[in-house]
């Protein structure tokens, strides 16, 4: 029988910290913990005539331009820090793709990475949109929006792919929770 009790039962250490995250260990494991954030929100946008709303935006981490679903920190700033997760999936797919949702349907929620850090993540699938702003993302962010056909998804994600894109793998998760790609 497997026990689900903490094998690390040493003190936590602090490690490093930023503005967004702590780096911990606790025994021999090392991980990161959010600060100054409650969770991150992603969003498969999907419009009203059959096209998924993607974005690319250089990333560092990878060295890279990525293909995103659309994404934020939720609580990120003092004035949001009680921001319920669908009013803050609205707030970041309106920020970076232009569009504003009627319907936000919770699809699920947990952890991206569960043996490096302790974010969760909620992923909503966004419908009846309508576009009332240019999206790009905030004063930080250089983002462009695409817009592609459902039917075309997957050999539009491989021509990406091709030319040098990198594709975030969250991608492929919400597309298939939204019922979009098997």
């Amino acid at each position: 029988m497997m026990s689900h009790e903490n094998p690390n039962t040493q003190d936590t250490v602090v490690l490093g910290e930023g503005k967004y995250f702590t780096f911990l260990r606790t025994g021999c494991w090392e991980y990161i913990k959010p600060k100054n954030f409650t969770g991150v929100v992603l969003i498969v946008p999907i419009t009203d005539d059959g096209k998924v709303v993607l974005i690319e935006q250089y990333r560092t981490p990878v060295g890279g331009k990525v293909i995103e679903i659309p994404a934020g920190l939720i609580g990120d700033q003092e004035h949001l820090a009680d921001e319920d997760h669908a009013v803050g999936a609205n707030r970041e797919l309106h920020e970076e793709t232009g569009y504003e949702a009627a319907t936000m349907e919770l699809l699920t929620n947990g952890p991206p990475s569960a043996g490096s850090n302790t974010v969760m993540l909620s992923i909503y699938k966004a419908t009846g949109l309508k576009k009332t702003g240019p999206g790009g993302g905030d004063h930080t962010e250089d983002i462009t929006v695409h817009e592609v056909p459902i039917p075309e998804l997957r050999a539009w994600l491989k021509r990406r792919e091709a030319k040098g894109n990198i594709i975030d793998l969250k991608v492929y998760a919400g597309l298939f929770l939204a019922g979009i790609m098997a």
